[in-house]
């Protein structure tokens, strides 16, 4: 891996007119609230935290599929934003997604060798009959299917096999870049290893960078190197997997690791658990000073009023939260666990 810098967010902001009706009206919903981050090339960057909290919207931001309130996204050092649309066309082919649904993301109408001969038609790439089938095969070659599926639609496939689809769709036109939203929440437990795996191997073979979205820790800490906790819009914690899991250092993402089910039912038992109270937060009001303190048990008065930014908190790592709360209060492990 590279110390390059693929993508850069700068202080991405994404803010949302509320729809509805009477009391509604002039609300606003800052889904993505000043979020910071960059992304080596070769890496695999998970992005995490609870629904609503802002994740999907960032993903499309980086995938310049929505245009931020202010902030910048740069790919290959360059403002997706600034650039003229002709150039963002040809650099979106670098830029590729795998969605949550592999059912609802295929069209039902579509035969498997349409879906991967769309890209390139698209884009017009490959206009050789024969070299455009040749590049499909790889395609199904590299994902684990066969001839014999080419000419099969959606439907006919169990789910691992029409995520695969939708993994070969997405490498059709050599991307740097793949977005994971969600991509395997929506597969049983078992054909979710499979795909993890699969995406190991294409992102060795392929060199590709990741940028994972997923609320599941289990699969990021399978999958990635570097970890950003995102909570109503922003981003908590940063830092390298491993010491996010072994010392986390925002009360949020010390509750999140607590919840992460263990598969021995003895230290299931002894572990002590986390449990946040309330729900996450209105995003269109959301809290006074640091967003979080509502549920959190370290919280103090200065919590209710300050906004904590992102400080360094270690090569690599950075916090929104100041260091005390872990120093001055009781261990996860001497807390009980309430349910």
């Amino acid at each position: 891996m590279s110390g390059a810098a693929l993508l850069e967010v700068r202080g991405a902001v994404k803010v949302y007119a509320e729809r509805g009706g009477l009391f509604a009206r002039g609300r606003q919903v800052r889904a993505v609230d000043g979020v910071s981050f960059s992304v080596r090339e070769g890496e695999s960057f998970a992005v995490v935290g609870e629904s609503g909290c802002g994740k999907t919207t960032l993903g499309k931001l980086i995938l310049a599929l929505e245009r931020p309130t202010s902030g910048q996204v740069l790919f290959e050092g360059r403002d997706l934003f600034a650039l003229p649309a002709a150039e963002l066309r040809r650099t979106r082919r670098k830029l590729q997604v795998i969605f949550q649904d592999p059912y609802s993301s295929l069209n039902p109408r579509m035969t498997v060798r349409e879906t991967l001969e769309e890209p390139f038609q698209i884009h017009g790439e490959l206009p050789d009959p024969s070299a455009r089938r040749a590049r499909v095969l790889e395609l199904l070659d590299a994902v684990g299917l066969a001839r014999a599926h080419l000419d099969r639609h959606p439907h006919e496939f169990s789910g691992g096999q029409r995520q695969r689809v939708g993994i070969a769709r997405a490498l059709a036109l050599n991307p740097r870049l793949v977005v994971a939203d969600e991509a395997v929440s929506a597969l049983d437990v078992s054909i979710q290893a499979q795909i993890l795996n699969l995406l190991k191997d294409l992102q060795k073979r392929f060199r590709l960078t990741y940028v994972f979205i997923s609320h599941d820790f289990s699969v990021v800490r399978h999958l990635c190197e570097r970890v950003a906790v995102m909570y109503l819009g922003r981003l908590a914690e940063t830092a390298p997997t491993a010491e996010l899991f072994s010392d986390p250092q925002h009360p949020y993402t010390e509750a999140l690791l607590s919840a992460i089910p263990v598969p021995d039912p003895d230290r299931a038992r002894t572990r002590a658990r986390i449990i946040l109270a309330g729900d996450l937060p209105d995003p269109s009001r959301p809290p006074a000073g640091c967003p979080f303190h509502p549920r959190c048990r370290y919280a103090r008065e200065d919590c209710r009023v300050n906004r904590p930014e992102l400080e360094p908190a270690g090569p690599e790592r950075a916090v929104a939260c100041p260091p005390r709360p872990f120093r001055d209060a009781p261990s996860p492990a001497a807390i009980p666990e309430r349910i």
